[in-house]
């Protein structure tokens, strides 16, 4: 299975969410950024690479929310993900996305996220109910 990671990041209440481009695996659903964990690398590692690469942020990674197994593509994958904060304002650079968007983690509803994120969806959404 590849190792991924996603980075839930919170910039005054709000989450950024990422939505893939069309012609890719799962064009058009939206995600929580990250990538692919290279050999050698941390999941931090790479997270921290993945979103200076894709978004041009900087990250402060906190906890680990959990880690789910996805079958497709054939191969697999395991997703990790991490809640983050913004380290300093700035705009974001989409090098890999074909949009972005902060959102109040109570808006999730409104948007359909690629299926290996949908469990990390449905976290933020059980702690929001509390």
């Amino acid at each position: 299975m590849i190792e991924v990671t996603a980075a839930v990041i919170e910039n005054n209440g709000r989450i950024l969410i990422c939505r893939r481009p069309e012609g890719k695996l799962f064009g058009g659903f939206w995600e929580f950024p990250g990538g692919k964990t290279e050999p050698g690398e941390s999941p931090e590692e790479s997270l921290g690479r993945e979103i200076r690469e894709e978004l041009n942020l900087e990250i402060e990674i906190g906890e680990r929310i959990g880690s789910f197994p996805y079958h497709d593509p054939p191969e697999g994958i395991v997703l990790t993900a991490f809640h983050a904060l913004l380290r300093q304002p700035g705009e974001f650079v989409l090098r890999e996305h074909a949009d972005a968007r902060w959102i109040f983690p109570g808006d999730l509803d409104g948007f359909s996220f690629a299926p290996a994120d949908r469990p990390f969806v449905e976290i933020l959404r059980n702690r929001q109910r509390r």
